[in-house]
């Protein structure tokens, strides 16, 4: 019984003291986004920013886990057609987020230099799209690399795929006039931005 209970102590105390190693820090981020919307034609890259709050929490000097609230502007530039059916001009098609995420980061020997990756649930707050209704939510997938400073401030780099076709098509079906989508229109951002993390006693 003795033994029993001198296994349990040891394992309790181990228990606190991983505990004790975990931190967590609140932060905000922000930067720019590079976003455009997959097989459409002439379309181009839009330039936009996004903004949140952050709470990284760090279980050891290789690995964290940092929950996202995230506003995002995204959509692309695309074509719209004057009357004569010729003329042209690029305009801003909106889809902005509210985004939903949590990516996990490991640090290379421990040091600043980080990889991350993990999901993101997105919900469109608002577009500007007249003839068409895109989806009100996305899927998707993050993945980049950083660097973190001593001081709190982070530098990253990511990639952002979304999964979920924004107009609901699935590259078999057919619209009203019998018209073949075979290829699916997703969103895809490429994002450059900072953070930092405060230091909670």
């Amino acid at each position: 019984m003795k033994k029993i209970a001198l296994i349990a102590f040891v394992l309790c105390i181990g228990l606190a003291k991983s505990q004790a190693q975990v931190k967590v820090n609140p932060g905000l981020r922000g930067g720019i986004n590079f976003s455009t919307l997959t097989n459409i034609d002439d379309n181009r890259a839009k330039t936009d920013f996004y903004v949140g709050g952050l709470v990284n929490i760090k279980f050891n000097k290789y690995f964290s886990l940092q929950p996202e609230v995230t506003y995002s502007r995204q959509g692309d530039e695309g074509r719209e057609y004057l009357g004569n059916g010729y003329s042209y001009r690029y305009i801003n098609y909106e889809l902005n987020y509210l985004t939903l995420g949590a990516v996990a980061k490991f640090n290379i020997g421990g040091k600043g230099f980080h990889i991350l990756g993990g999901p993101s649930l997105d919900f469109k707050i608002s577009d500007n799209y007249i003839n068409t209704k895109p989806e009100n939510f996305d899927l998707a997938i993050v993945g980049g690399v950083g660097y973190s400073l001593p001081n709190g401030l982070t530098f990253e780099a990511r990639i952002k795929q979304g999964l979920v076709d924004i107009y609901g098509y699935d590259g078999i079906d057919y619209d009203d006039n019998d018209y073949y989508y075979n290829d699916v229109i997703l969103n895809q951002v490429f994002q450059i931005g900072i953070s930092y993390t405060f230091k909670v006693k």
